[in-house]
């Protein structure tokens, strides 16, 4: 019981960990847990809620989780490491800047991987598939958590690519109604992000 403690306690400093670490951990404390008993504490400690499962073999501690929930920060770190590699795009990070007025509660990201999406305890992340060559255009933000996010007019363009179905059938003069339709206030858009925006649709619609 005392050494399920210790792990725990040890594990309430982790902004997430998997069952690798906390085996690493075992080891390093020099418990001497078997790894079926320490796969019996994750168990456990699930059903006590002291930690929350993110995706199979990836969790938080409640207790971290609880102290940093409010740090928008933190859910965007959470969304990169959940999917390797990935950026927060479209409606979040139009949201991130803001550039919407919609209420978001899906954190969506883009990745060069298959589409997948996530719900968890903590919210629900989507991920939505994007060729190699557009995966592109985003920074690394520093923050108490580090997340990588798309620029500005890289999430415009994101949400507009996916939402018209990579651009299938639309012409430029229909890409400002569009936006005015989504309710994007463009014209909040640092103008050298805008000119950027309008000019990867051009090249995009006309050669993509």
């Amino acid at each position: 019981m005392k050494s399920r403690k210790n792990l725990v306690e040890k594990l309430k400093s982790l902004p997430y960990f998997s069952k690798d670490t906390v085996h690493q951990l075992n080891e390093n404390m020099g418990l001497g847990l078997k790894d079926t008993t320490v796969d019996t504490y994750i168990s456990r400690s699930l059903k006590r809620k002291e930690i929350i499962s993110l995706k199979k073999g990836l969790y938080v501690s409640a207790d971290f989780y609880n102290k940093n929930k409010s740090d928008i920060s933190y859910l965007f770190y959470l969304a990169n490491i959940l999917r390797k590699p990935s950026y927060i795009s479209s409606w979040t990070a139009l949201q991130y800047y803001n550039l919407t007025t919609e209420i978001i509660h899906i954190i969506t990201s883009v990745t060069p991987k298959i589409t997948r999406n996530y719900k968890t305890k903590i919210g629900s992340f989507a991920y939505w598939s994007i060729k190699e060559d557009l995966f592109a255009d985003f920074t690394l933000v520093k923050n108490k958590f580090d997340f990588f996010i798309a620029s500005p007019s890289k999430a415009l363009f994101d949400l507009l690519y996916f939402k018209t179905r990579q651009f299938r059938g639309l012409e430029l003069k229909d890409v400002d109604l569009l936006i005015e339709e989504l309710r994007i206030d463009i014209n909040e858009m640092d103008n050298n992000e805008r000119k950027k925006f309008y000019s990867m649709i051009k090249k995009y619609i006309y050669h993509g």
